[in-house]
């Protein structure tokens, strides 16, 4: 993977140079550089791993009553869903029925 000079973007490769798609600047490629780099080629996937029935062990809880089924213990989460310069949002899932929820919704 290579970015650019200028501005900073992923360049792709055109006919032996790299090339910004944002602005357009072009390198020559040099491949005792390109030899190690890492890419996706070749590599296989990982097996995907079902955890839907695993325990949410680790997460934290908190007393929340919930609004579906009026349990009340929560696992907790922060999320950042606004602009990065504004507070993140606390979200709970309810550990019966799973129903999920901001800390700011009534």
């Amino acid at each position: 993977m290579e970015f650019c000079d200028d501005c900073g973007s992923m360049m792709k490769t055109e006919d032996g140079t790299w090339v910004c798609g944002s602005c357009g600047y072009e390198k020559s490629r040099n491949e005792e550089t390109e030899e190690g780099m890492v890419t996706t080629t070749g590599q296989q996937e990982s097996e995907i791993v079902d955890i839907s029935d695993a325990e949410d062990q680790g997460r934290p809880t908190t007393t929340q009553e919930c609004p579906k089924c009026d349990n009340d213990k929560a696992y907790w989460y922060m999320q950042q869903i606004r602009a990065a310069d504004e507070s993140e949002t606390r979200f709970f899932v309810c550990t019966e029925c799973e129903h999920k929820w901001r800390e700011d919704d009534h």
